[in-house]
């Protein structure tokens, strides 16, 4: 995405949601959300801390947790709760938040020289693939829920879906490299929850089999996601 494409995009999310709040009267301070919307896309596929967002903004955290609900409701975010179904471990309970569009999160995303683009790139990706399967929830026949899964201890599962498809596992890696250590979260989530499918989605191109955890190429993945199909289609289970 070039400088342009950028420049449109952040255009368009500052335009539309100025233009939101003022027809309808919910921010005196267009300033204020300037500043949060920038803000809290640190926190794009991260847990959300709304108290460290107000602080960063210098306003209340009521403030804050106001302004995540006029995104909720213009549409232009989202938030996952943690997964807790018959928890065992002890679970963090901050939701995680995303914008509903990775463009728009790009678009502002301020990158400076301690930014690692490479993180930047991971949280777009998670986005991404977020964007995807709330999407395959909405039109397929499936009754299921999408949260993500995170211990106190660190160990975390980006994506489970819960519901009639069964119990899914997806981690993302924006890497097309497989360390062991990048299959701890699904083995701990898969020793919770032992009857879970467990997929890593990464930036290889083979499909692999790893501890378990079913290895596959995230673009294949998002290619094969059909809302008429199961889950297990892009799998290559169905």
């Amino acid at each position: 995405m070039g400088g342009n494409d950028l420049a449109a995009l952040a255009a368009y999310a500052g335009l539309y949601v100025e233009q939101e709040v003022r027809a309808e009267g919910l921010v005196r301070d267009i300033g204020n959300l300037s500043r949060f919307l920038e803000a809290v896309s640190f926190s794009h596929a991260a847990s959300l801390n709304v108290s460290e967002v107000a602080r960063e903004c210098e306003v209340s955290r009521s403030t804050v947790a106001g302004y995540l609900e006029l995104l909720d409701d213009l549409l232009l975010s989202f938030r996952l709760p943690v997964f807790s179904r018959r928890a065992k471990r002890r679970l963090v309970t901050h939701p995680r938040f995303f914008y509903f569009d990775t463009g728009v999160f790009r678009s502002l995303r301020p990158r400076g020289p301690l930014d690692r683009p490479h993180e930047i790139d991971g949280a777009a990706l998670e986005g991404l693939v977020a964007q995807h399967l709330r999407a395959w929830l909405d039109w397929s026949d499936a009754t299921a829920t999408l949260h993500y899964w995170r211990t106190r201890s660190g160990s975390q599962v980006d994506f489970v879906v819960y519901g009639t498809p069964g119990i899914w596992g997806i981690d993302v890696m924006n890497a097309d490299r497989i360390r062991p250590a990048d299959l701890r979260g699904l083995r701990a989530f898969g020793d919770e929850y032992p009857e879970a499918e467990r997929v890593l989605l990464y930036r290889g191109e083979r499909r692999l089999l790893r501890g378990g955890a079913l290895c596959l190429p995230v673009e294949d993945f998002l290619l094969r996601l059909n809302p008429g199909r199961g889950l297990a289609d892009p799998m290559g289970q169905g």
